[in-house]
């Protein structure tokens, strides 16, 4: 069974990640931890901002993870 910071690590070497995105699709609620975790052994993960609305439809400001290439 992969860990979750070794399903994020998978999930970097394709696409971006935001939260949302972590918590739906690979089970990660803390996003950050993992970040944190994973830096270890890449450290060329980097982070931008994404706007997104949430469910009251108001703008917020997410974290967006990424592998910089």
């Amino acid at each position: 069974m992969k860990t979750q910071t070794g399903r994020l690590i998978e999930w970097l070497e394709h696409s971006p990640i935001d939260p949302i995105t972590a918590w739906t699709e690979l089970g990660i609620y803390r996003l950050s931890a993992r970040i944190f975790d994973a830096k270890k052994l890449m450290p060329d993960i980097k982070r931008a901002s994404k706007t997104v609305a949430n469910r009251f439809g108001e703008n917020v400001t997410v974290a967006l993870y990424y592998i910089a290439k």
